[in-house]
Parts: structure tokens; C-alpha cells; sequence
């Protein structure tokens, strides 16, 4: 899981992907964190994809690192809104606090539930498997 986050910060800008109906959406995200064993990221329980997630939990970020690196985590997510979640992601993520703080009905993170599958490969070949 280490080596999905430190690739992900490296890329610093990846993108989810979820569905509207029958409509792909895709968007930037940037904040990504590790704690009590899962792999979180954040939104406002007001956005379209909060409730494009509650209605698929199923997802896939993508992002495009160095070296001609791809990476893809697909599987199911999960909210959580836990004080204790919210704060660790304000001290990892200051940025976030020009956004959000603990309990103010909005701030929500979500994490990948076990099993789901990052996979990484690259131009020059290769392909490596890591289960979350």
C-alpha cells in the first residue's frame, strides 16, 4: 500500500473515475493518505460525486508518474466520517483547511474496501499486481 501512495503523491494530480447513470466522470483529485490500514481521499458530501459514489461504490483512479509509469486502483470504496479520520487528514493535508474542518457536515473521506487491485505498468513493459 506504501507503494501506491508514494506513486500517487509523486504524481501529485490523479484522476477518478466514476458513473452518472450510464455516463463516465472523470475528475482531478490530489489529497491521498494512508491510516488504520486503508487508502483514503476526500470530497464534500455536497459534490455530484459524492452521490455518483453512494450510488456505484465502484471506482478507478489513474494517474501517470515518472519514468513513463501508469498506475490504476480499481474496487470498491467506502465513506467514513470519523472525527478521528477528519483530523489526521487536516494534519496531513493542511491545504484541506481552507476547505473543510472536523465536523462540519461536509468534509467526508473514503477508502478502498480490501481487495481492490492497483496495478502498475509502464511503456518500456512490465506490470506489477499490488492488492489493497
Amino acid at each position: 500500500m506504501e507503494e501506491v501512495l508514494k506513486f500517487l503523491q509523486g504524481a501529485q494530480t490523479f484522476y477518478l473515475a466514476t458513473v452518472e447513470g450510464d455516463q463516465p466522470r472523470v475528475r482531478p483529485m490530489g489529497f491521498v493518505m494512508i491510516y488504520k490500514d486503508r487508502l483514503y481521499f476526500s470530497t464534500n458530501n455536497t459534490k455530484p460525486m459524492y452521490n455518483q459514489i453512494k450510488a456505484n461504490p465502484k471506482v478507478e483512479f489513474c494517474a501517470f508518474g515518472p519514468g513513463g509509469q501508469w498506475i490504476r486502483i480499481s474496487g470498491k470504496v467506502a465513506f467514513d466520517s470519523d472525527a478521528d479520520v477528519q483530523e489526521k487528514a487536516l494534519e496531513t493535508s493542511p491545504q484541506l483547511k481552507g476547505m473543510y474542518s472536523v465536523g462540519d457536515g461536509k468534509f467526508t473521506l473514503f477508502y478502498f474496501e480490501k481487495g481492490a487491485k492497483a496495478t502498475i505498468e509502464g511503456f518500456q513493459g512490465g506490470k506489477k499486481e499490488i492488492t489493497l
